[in-house]
């Protein structure tokens, strides 16, 4: 029986890495290529057969759905399952890609279980599944152990150890859009400028943008039950200015540090480094930036 192989299309490494170690540490027979966005999984996709394809939205170039509706059009690849790995969960999204013809939909950030499901459904549908497990080893650790990738994709977080207090200091270089003097600040802010929405594969969180550069931003969230692991990734919805627009900006988590000093900090900030190679939405996190610099809200020292 043939190696089933998959495409995994995404135009953020660190996305592509997790994808395809998740499905090689679960399936290390499984064939696996990649592609940076649609044109370049389009020309793959010219030459090569694949049993799935994992695509992301938002890409330069081609975009995963012009990539579907291309594929649905070509005869060989009009069955192929083609599932969407996206932020994009909006009811509008998942209706435009159900019309396109996908196979399945996957919502970031995502754990390894959730990914799996949704590639053995995929593949169960064009009887290719048996070949998949085939590939699997006798025992598969569904927890992944200690697996680095189950921290990375929001398995079963472990406890934090807090930062010092110097770690809270904001970070040089990074542009003022949320000054929060204390915690409470974060609290009463609960609408205006700076806010945010950070949805993380154990739930979602209201945080505050306290500082915002081109690579990354400095968030402000209330401590819960379960803490924020590093290296996890997570998708930071930001809604700015009076026409409401919204950007959905995939990451992960570089640091988890206590806003406070003491080790039962109520509030976490924590530093979300930007993935998205998408011009748009580069453009808007530079507009926040610009809109920032007019409102004089710079870190001193920067």
């Amino acid at each position: 029986m043939s190696k089933v192989s998959v495409l995994v299309v995404d135009d953020a490494s660190f996305i592509r890495d997790l994808v395809k170690k998740c499905l090689r540490n679960y399936f290390p027979g499984i064939k696996i290529e990649d592609a940076v966005n649609g044109k370049k999984a389009q020309a793959i996709l010219m030459r090569e057969t694949f049993d799935l394809v994992l695509c992301d939205w938002e890409m330069p170039e081609m975009s995963g759905l012009e990539l579907l509706t291309w594929c649905r059009e070509q005869t060989h690849l009009k069955a192929m399952p083609f599932v969407m790995v996206t932020s994009r969960g909006d009811k509008e999204n998942v209706v435009q890609a159900i019309q396109a013809g996908v196979s399945g939909y996957v919502s970031k950030p995502f754990t390894n279980e959730q990914l799996l499901n949704k590639v053995k459904q995929a593949l169960h549908k064009v009887g290719r599944l048996d070949a998949l497990v085939a590939s699997a080893p006798t025992k598969m650790n569904s927890a992944f152990g200690n697996d680095s990738l189950s921290a990375l994709t929001g398995g079963k977080p472990e406890a934090i150890k807090a930062a010092p207090a110097a770690a809270a200091a904001p970070n040089r270089g990074l542009l003022n859009t949320q000054p929060v003097k204390a915690p409470a600040a974060s609290a009463s802010a609960q609408a205006g400028r700076g806010q945010g929405q950070l949805r993380l594969s154990s739930g979602t969180q209201q945080c505050v943008i306290k500082a915002l550069s081109i690579k990354e931003a400095l968030l402000v969230v209330r401590r819960g039950e379960i803490l924020p692991q590093v290296l996890e990734s997570a998708v930071l919805d930001l809604e700015q200015g009076d026409n409401a627009e919204v950007a959905r900006l995939n990451g992960y988590l570089h640091a988890v540090v206590a806003f406070e000093p003491r080790p039962d900090s109520d509030w976490l900030q924590l530093t979300f480094r930007f993935i998205d190679q998408d011009a748009q939405k580069m453009d808007y996190i530079s507009r926040l930036i610009a809109r920032g610099t007019a409102q004089k809200h710079f870190v001193p020292g920067a």
